[in-house]
Parts: C-alpha cells; sequence; structure tokens
C-alpha cells in the first residue's frame, strides 16, 4: 500500500472529503474547509492510503507536544473488513511506536443510550486487538460519551485530556470562520 502525504496544497480532493463527510457522524466532523485550515496552524500528519490505483482511506494525527493523537481514521465503506483496516492502523503504530504516546478517543461501547452500540462495541475490540488498551479517561461532548485508548502503558489522566483540548480550543478559537 501507497502513502500520500496531504498538507493544505493538496487536501481539497474529491475522494478524501467524501470519505471524511461519509465516514464520521456530523456531530464529530470539524468543517473541512476548516480541517484545511488547521493543516497549516497545527501540526497534523493527514496520510492517504492508497492500494495500486484504489484510493484506501486516510488518518489523521495530530502530533502534540507529548501525545500523537489519532484524530480521524476511515477506510472506504467498500472496503472494510478486508484487512485494510488493520494494515493501516498497524502502519500507524508502528510509525508512532518510538515516539510519544499515540492516543485515539472513540465513541464509548459502554454508553447504555448509543443508537450504534453494536458498532461501538466492534470498534474498540479492533482496537484492542491491535495493541490499544483503555485509559480511565472519557469525556462526554453532546451527548456522545469518548473514550480513551492508547499503546502506551504510560498513564493518561482527565487532565492530560483537558490539556489537549485546551490547546485545540486556544487556535479553534482564533480561526477565521469562528470570529
Amino acid at each position: 500500500m501507497r502513502l500520500v502525504q496531504i498538507n493544505s496544497g493538496n487536501a481539497d480532493i474529491e475522494q478524501l472529503r467524501h470519505l471524511y463527510g461519509t465516514a464520521f457522524p456530523v456531530e464529530e466532523q470539524i468543517p473541512y474547509d476548516d480541517l484545511i485550515y488547521l493543516m497549516d496552524k497545527l501540526d497534523i500528519d493527514y496520510t492517504a492510503y492508497v492500494d495500486g490505483e484504489t484510493f484506501v482511506g486516510f488518518t489523521m494525527v495530530l502530533r502534540l507536544p507529548q501525545y500523537n493523537w489519532g484524530w480521524y481514521f476511515a477506510v472506504r465503506e467498500e472496503l472494510r473488513g478486508k484487512g485494510y483496516g488493520q494494515e493501516i492502523l498497524s502502519a500507524l503504530l508502528k510509525k508512532y511506536r518510538e515516539e510519544n504516546p499515540f492516543i485515539i478517543d472513540i465513541e464509548s461501547p459502554t454508553q447504555a443510550d448509543a443508537p450504534n452500540s453494536e458498532q461501538r462495541k466492534r470498534r474498540h475490540a479492533f482496537y484492542k486487538r491491535n495493541g490499544l488498551k483503555d485509559t480511565s479517561t472519557s469525556r462526554t461532548f453532546e451527548g456522545i460519551t469518548y473514550t480513551i485508548m492508547t499503546n502506551s502503558d504510560k498513564p493518561f489522566t482527565q487532565q492530560d485530556y483537558d490539556d489537549i483540548l485546551t490547546t485545540l480550543r486556544a487556535v479553534w478559537e482564533n480561526m477565521p470562520s469562528q470570529q
């Protein structure tokens, strides 16, 4: 599989926009044009994955001083279940093994009132099978509870999560579309 680095100059590709817009619930999406803007303000590793000539999916990792936060990870729906997700995640975890801990926040598999409970449980099991472990940290935004997972044995606390969110808010509040 070939990796293609995406930056603000080449991010406006219809396949990327489409997958981003369809793979995540609307309430979890940052407007795509805002993401492109953020690429010049934050250290975002945005990578597209291509098998031969077939666009498979993408990842976005926000590189912060103490953590690498797996912000978005998507495989095209018609290609799911074919091993691509595992291959991409393995490459991602290998890439960030030597650096700061890799963390992700996913929709909590234990949120009782979740309409996509089975999907959440499958996603959580996928990440656990591939080497991530639960932290004791979670957060609820707009009725959705997220749990934090990591590839590290280093503790990840609620304060760590709050610090990341503070960093993001500082950038977000100064975005042109937010003013």
